[in-house]
């Protein structure tokens, strides 16, 4: 959420049915009142890992509750060897994002201040939400890398090295992690390797970038984004993928019944439909509340690049082939409930289409 007004009637209705709700510093009092109407809620402070930011520095003072972890007065005045710098001795500005102005993660005084500070505001809460745990040199001004770190890789190891050189004070502290490794699918083995020195990982941009643009099968497609909520559940972390679409059936039930083939204990999910738009509670489906039962154990192929999952009260289905590609028709072992309430004994899904049907258990 991001400082939105929240009736009382709201908080108690989003507290009950949310596993994990993310707020920025300030908003510690909409922190304790979700805790009072349910305890067990796990709430996460918003702390930008990339950047600091000058509009939250006022007349030479950075504010009391940051965005970031290190203010923008603090560091210009004190440590300018913690901004990032292009090859003219220029700092780097978020394209897109004014007063977002990049750091260097690998420089060690920028990471135990960084850890620190967040570590001392975060009393409140139960975790801290790592936004930008970035994986390409040039993100958020393409085609332009760093001076220090002129390739894909040396950025990908200055983030490797901030999370490992803090994660211990976050473990003291009882300070759950998790960052935004969206775009991991793009580079072998980067969701693995920095999910390692956290306690989950964030997908902002999880199988459906719109109502039209759905990802398929390919070797850094479906595939990859499944399995980052699959590694993470045999390691017992947290995942929270993101789609992002209107609503529209075709996305939603994709995006939903691929989630469903790999979900176990720790991952969520939450749909969006314009970016950066979080200013009230995303859309709550009646499928959430559907009890599918235990899983009788992974999803396998019942066809070429077509999955299915077997529960006890019910199975999910998805066509993660091209979208338009032809329908394929998978036949159940018994009768099934689809999602208009018809009794169905076989599911025919067309190319990023999927279906989550329910059965008597």
């Amino acid at each position: 959420m991001n400082s939105t007004p929240a009736s009382d009637q709201m908080i108690n209705l989003e507290a009950q049915r949310r596993s994990y709700v993310v707020l920025n510093a300030w908003e510690t009092d909409l922190a304790a009142k979700l805790k009072t109407a349910n305890p067990k809620i796990q709430l996460y402070v918003y702390k930008d890992l990339s950047s600091t930011r000058s509009y939250a520095c006022q007349n030479g003072a950075d504010d009391r509750d940051l965005p970031t972890g290190v203010g923008y007065c603090d560091a210009s005045k004190n440590h300018s060897e913690w901004f990032l710098f292009d090859q003219n001795g220029q700092r780097f500005e978020y394209e897109g994002y004014d007063g977002h102005w990049q750091m260097d993660v690998g420089n060690t005084g920028y990471q135990n201040a960084w850890a620190d500070n967040v570590i001392a505001s975060s009393k409140a809460f139960d975790g801290v939400f790592m936004d930008n745990a970035l994986f390409a040199c040039d993100t958020y001004h393409e085609g332009v890398c760093p001076a220090n770190y002129r390739t894909d890789d040396s950025m990908r190891a200055a983030y490797r090295s901030m999370l490992a050189n803090t994660r211990q004070k976050f473990v003291d502290a009882g300070l759950k992690t998790v960052a935004n490794l969206s775009n991991a699918r793009l580079y072998d083995g980067a969701w693995d390797t920095y999910v390692e020195h956290l306690d989950g990982g964030f997908d902002e941009w999880w199988l459906t970038f719109s109502d039209q643009d759905l990802l398929s099968e390919y070797p850094q497609g479906w595939s990859r984004q499944v399995a980052q909520i699959a590694a993470n559940e045999a390691k017992g972390k947290i995942t929270w993928v993101q789609p992002h679409h209107s609503g529209a059936e075709q996305p939603f039930r994709y995006a939903f019944a691929s989630y469903l083939l790999a979900k176990g204990d720790n991952a969520a999910i939450s749909e969006i439909n314009e970016t950066d738009r979080y200013d009230n509670a995303s859309p709550w489906r009646a499928e959430y509340d559907w009890d599918m039962g235990a899983p009788d154990g992974p999803h396998r192929p019942v066809a070429n690049n077509v999955f299915q999952r077997d529960f006890a009260c019910g199975t999910v289905v998805v066509n993660a082939n091209k979208t338009g590609s032809a329908a394929v028709t998978v036949r159940l072992d018994e009768a099934h409930t689809n999602a208009k309430g018809a009794s169905v004994r076989s599911v025919s899904l067309k190319g990023t289409t999927g279906a989550v049907l329910r059965k008597p258990c």
